[in-house]
């Protein structure tokens, strides 16, 4: 089993920054990605950033410029650096991975954290 723990939601004014944390724990042979979805109220859950083992992202246009993740595959922890925020980026983020468990795990399965509430309001 995996476990993804998120850390470092809040509130925070219109243009401010927060930086959230996700490490991924257990059974963990690989972690092909990691990445970050959010679900604000009465919508639908949206990617927002991903990364994988290579270092390749992709971010939802919505956060471009303004949001960048990061990996330290060693602790098996990401980062989301989150500047610049708008009232529009009010959501619940939650981590994301998916995870080859074992040599013979060849598509691997996905994980979710428990989620992390970010709010941003004057």
């Amino acid at each position: 089993q995996v476990e993804l723990v998120e850390s470092g939601g809040g509130l925070v004014q219109p243009g401010g920054s927060l930086r959230l944390s996700c490490s991924a724990s257990g059974s963990i042979y690989e972690i092909t990605i990691m990445g970050w979805y959010r679900q604000a109220p009465r919508k639908e859950r949206e990617l927002v950033t991903s990364i994988r083992g290579d270092g390749t992202t992709v971010y939802a246009e919505s956060v471009k410029g303004r949001f960048s993740i990061s990996r330290d595959n060693a602790q098996n922890t990401i980062y989301l650096q989150m500047n610049n925020l708008k009232p529009e980026d009010t959501a619940v983020y939650y981590c994301y991975s998916r995870v080859r468990t074992r040599i013979r795990d060849f598509s691997g399965s996905d994980y979710w954290g428990q989620g992390t509430q970010v709010v941003v309001a004057s």
